[in-house]
């Protein structure tokens, strides 16, 4: 994407209109002076604003991705190459996603494993003041069962999450 042909086409649509800078930004709901950035190719609008200008100019946001208005046999290609820009050009990597998501888990979900943390300790100290080997194995089992269920449920979460996006943030 070049952000220099992708402002000046915005600056071209905002003067058809007969809109000043200041005007366009109150439709948008930035200043004037965030305008002028994003005209001067210092920034890309975020994706809300793209969408508002998109349909206050009677252009797609691929054609405001393009710098220019598309012809239908351009269109296909033009969509590809602003997808995969997009795609790189975000903010967060797969990896930060996942990372995200995963430490999120982990602070919803901090008391329950406390919880399970103290029963299984309490369970090996038993089998320990006991004397009875026994109890001391089914404390070992307890924690790799809680193991197993907090990787699977945080697990199921942050590809929920990350991947898909029917999570909240």
């Amino acid at each position: 994407m070049d952000m220099i042909k992708i402002g000046k086409f915005i600056a071209q649509l905002r003067k058809e209109q007969g809109l000043t800078q200041e005007q366009l930004g109150e439709k948008v709901g930035v200043t004037n002076k965030t305008v002028s950035r994003w005209e001067t190719g210092n920034y890309l609008p975020p994706a809300d604003a793209l969408l508002t200008m998109s349909e206050m100019f009677g252009v797609s946001v691929n054609e405001l991705l393009s710098g220019h208005r598309l012809k239908e046999e351009e269109y296909k290609q033009a969509a590809e190459e602003n997808l995969t820009q997009t795609i790189k050009s975000s903010s967060f990597a797969l990896k930060d996603k996942i990372d995200f998501f995963k430490k999120k888990w982990l602070r919803d979900h901090i008391a329950i494993m406390v919880f399970l943390g103290i029963c299984i300790i309490g369970v090996f100290v038993a089998g320990a003041i006991m004397k009875n080997s026994l109890i001391g194995y089914v404390a070992i089992l307890m924690m790799v069962l809680a193991h197993c269920w907090r990787n699977n449920t945080m697990m199921t979460y942050v590809e929920q999450n990350a991947f898909d996006g029917t999570g909240n943030t």
